[in-house]
């Protein structure tokens, strides 16, 4: 009875929210940019979510202008939904309509090259591909076990080296990117215009000031305080209601 029961509210709980996202999208097309975003929002709030969903809410607050909730929405689609053309493209736009212009400090070296390959797949990709190479690696073993001829046994042997290896590698790199994804906090700054702090106190002098829809990653928590980094290196604290977290 209890499983009927669950299915049931299930089962209403998805007709209700694609309804909602039904009437949001009709009332994006008629121009109604607010309306559409009360729909979106309450199924955001019913804790649903999809790229799509957030996608349309990014383009929303992007035909009122409202820069910070549409570079919030359009980066949360991208963490459901990474390297979407579509998406990235309109978070472009949007972040054009910033007033901080930050240049990220360029990764060089090896750092450059382990970045760039861990990013190349999110981490359940990585876990896949490891999966994916023990069986090729099996197989291999089994061909060696069972060949006939030197030649054979030296290919399969040689499928298994290289199998190892990228076996080694893809467990790597999906172990580095999970900690990679836990320890990266992004949060996107809702206010108009915010000082952030040399100290985590009020009365402490300001280090530098950012604009409304600026991307930080928050290092470190102390009470109502945030540490924040940004992409050209600078750090410093600030009002943790000044910037909302994309995780």
């Amino acid at each position: 009875m209890k499983k009927l029961l669950y299915l049931f509210l299930l089962f209403t709980s998805i007709l209700w929210a694609q309804n909602a996202f039904e009437n949001g999208n009709k009332a994006y097309q008629k121009g109604n940019y607010q309306v559409a975003i009360e729909q979106y929002k309450s199924i955001v709030n019913a804790k649903k979510e999809s790229a799509e969903l957030y996608f349309n809410l990014g383009n929303c607050y992007y035909k009122l202008n409202k820069v910070a909730p549409a570079i919030y929405n359009f980066e949360k689609a991208l963490l459901l939904s990474p390297n979407d053309a579509e998406i990235l493209n309109n978070l472009k736009f949007a972040q054009k309509l910033q007033i901080d212009d930050i240049k990220e400090v360029p990764k060089v070296g090896f750092n450059k090259w382990l970045f760039d390959l861990v990013s190349i797949y999110d981490y359940n990709s990585w876990a896949w591909i490891s999966v994916g190479l023990s069986v090729l690696f099996l197989l291999s073993f089994i061909g060696y076990y069972f060949s006939q001829t030197s030649l054979l046994k030296r290919t399969f042997f040689v499928g298994m080296f290289i199998c190892f290896l990228a076996i080694l590698l893809s467990v790597f790199s999906a172990i580095f990117k999970k900690e990679q994804d836990q320890n990266d906090k992004p949060a996107i700054v809702l206010e108009e215009i915010v000082p952030v702090k040399t100290e985590p106190k009020t009365e402490s002098s300001d280090a530098f000031m950012l604009h409304e829809g600026t991307k930080v990653f928050i290092k470190d928590t102390l009470d109502n305080w945030r540490k924040i980094e940004i992409l050209d290196g600078k750090s410093g604290w600030i009002n943790a209601n000044a910037v909302k977290e994309l995780k």
